[in-house]
């Protein structure tokens, strides 16, 4: 599974975990609904900036929402 899948796996986990919509997700990122859309299915890898944003909104820390090798 390449590193892309594995993030937006994770992203999309602990996105419903607590209770967002994707709608609601990319608003309080202040991405398109699209853009997260191609993350969580892994055709885009999320750069830092992002994956910091998303543990920020989603209360987790990277550590905790970066994929286990």
């Amino acid at each position: 599974m390449e590193a892309a899948e594995k993030w937006g796996r994770r992203i999309r986990a602990f996105r419903k975990l607590k209770g967002y919509t994707q709608e609601g997700f990319a608003k309080d990122l202040g991405i398109s609904v699209s853009v997260l859309g191609e993350v969580e299915r892994g055709n885009r890898l999320p750069n830092d900036q992002l994956i910091e944003e998303v543990a920020a909104a989603l209360n987790v820390t990277v550590e905790e929402l970066s994929p286990r090798e």
